[in-house]
């Protein structure tokens, strides 16, 4: 046969599918079924016949006509079903929990945070915990009307595929088994996938942003400090899925020593701890920062010079045009953006010609929750055929 295979039917009718989902999903208006046909190549008769599957799996719906000024009836539009499978998005940070849950177009239809210190317990209490809030998010969706259909995990750490987190420094978890630990809880009956918070949340950002970005960093500020990195709209993970460990690098090399053994890391002198110095923990200490300028202005600058310093060595190896400034650093990038430009301009070889943008975040505190339901909701639009039976 010469190394070909012959294309089963099913897998046929799986690709038309989602051909069909992934167009209604990109197009600037609801289309019709005229130009589904049009645009995938598919007869009128095949896209009918895929779109009342996908309507019928819950996946689309109709709705009504724009009015037309030609001869003519005119024609059903067609949409995502807002009201179809949600997909269900946790994060564990050091000082919180938080889930939220998004429908099929990407809006947030329920979110919940709870804070704590995370280091005060075990693993096995945070992740118990995590499973409990994302049970009761699930049971509000399901009161909804509408169903979960699957759940990711975004934790502040090296994750393996197989849901490992190798190390968290912040949380001193050492390869704790996080995927074993939910598949006997509330959620086990539930697909679950578990990644890094800041890669999470840079997917997030990428396409809450619609067109407008294409290759950045996204740094999520917290006690620790990860960065997410997008290359052409595709996240960059490394060799290992294991990038983006931008708070441990050395800003300071005779500096304090950090959570990860190294002397000078860029958290030491970026993260929130450090930020919040003698200062109440937690939202008080991050509130007053926000609404005093005087005492912005008086500790923000260093912390974005140090933080300008670490991005410069990411822009000049990838070549990325844009840093968004996520998690605490959001509300706070007025006072960190001047001096986290001014080290770029100084730095990066290619400033004098190419100026970088330095941006906060879209999503705000949100981005890691939302980036991991919306990684479910991905799933389910690149394959409708789980949800749809002939």
């Amino acid at each position: 046969m010469n190394g070909e295979y012959p294309v089963r039917q099913a897998s046929v009718r799986a690709h038309n599918l989602a051909l069909v989902l992934r167009q209604v999903a990109g197009a600037p208006r609801p289309p019709s079924r005229a130009d589904l046909a049009a645009s995938t190549g598919l007869t009128r008769a095949t896209v009918s016949a895929l779109v009342d599957d996908l309507a019928g799996g819950g996946l689309i719906s109709e709705v009504g006509p724009a009015p037309r000024t030609g001869a003519g009836r005119p024609a059903v539009g067609l949409v995502l079903n807002g009201y179809g499978p949600a997909g269900l998005g946790l994060e564990i940070n050091v000082d919180y929990l938080a889930g939220c849950v998004v429908d099929l177009t990407g809006a947030v239809i329920h979110r919940l945070v709870l804070h704590g210190d995370q280091r005060l317990v075990g693993p096995g209490a945070v992740l118990d915990a995590v499973a409990d809030l994302g049970a009761r998010l699930r049971a509000e969706t399901a009161a909804a009307g509408r169903t979960v259909a699957g759940a990711a995990l975004a934790v502040p750490g090296l994750v393996s595929g197989a849901g490992l987190v190798h190390r968290a420094p912040n949380l001193a978890w050492h390869d704790v088994d996080a995927a074993g630990a939910l598949a006997d809880g509330p959620l086990g009956d539930l697909p679950l996938t578990i990644d890094n918070e800041a890669n999470l949340a840079a997917l997030a950002e990428l396409h809450a942003d619609g067109d407008g970005l294409d290759s950045f960093v996204y740094v999520s500020g917290e006690i620790g400090i990860g960065a997410g990195i997008v290359l052409h709209r595709t996240l960059f993970r490394g060799a290992r899925g294991w990038s983006g460990e931008l708070g441990h690098v050395c800003v300071h090399p005779d500096g304090p020593r950090c959570r990860c053994g190294a002397l000078g890391c860029l958290e030491q002198y970026a993260g929130q701890e450090a930020l919040l110095r003698d200062l109440p923990a937690g939202e008080t200490g991050l509130a007053r920062l926000r609404d005093d300028a005087a005492l912005a202005g008086g500790r923000l600058p260093a912390a974005g010079t140090s933080l300008g310093v670490a991005l410069a060595g990411v822009v000049n190896m990838l070549d990325v045009d844009t840093v968004v400034l996520g998690g605490i650093f959001g509300p706070l990038t007025p006072w960190l953006a001047p001096s986290v430009e001014a080290e770029l301009a100084r730095r990066v070889l290619t400033s004098a010609w190419s100026p970088m943008t330095v941006r906060a975040s879209a999503l705000g505190p949100a981005a890691a929750a939302v980036g991991a339901a919306g990684a479910v909701i991905r799933d389910i639009l690149a394959e409708p055929a789980e949800w749809v039976r002939p």
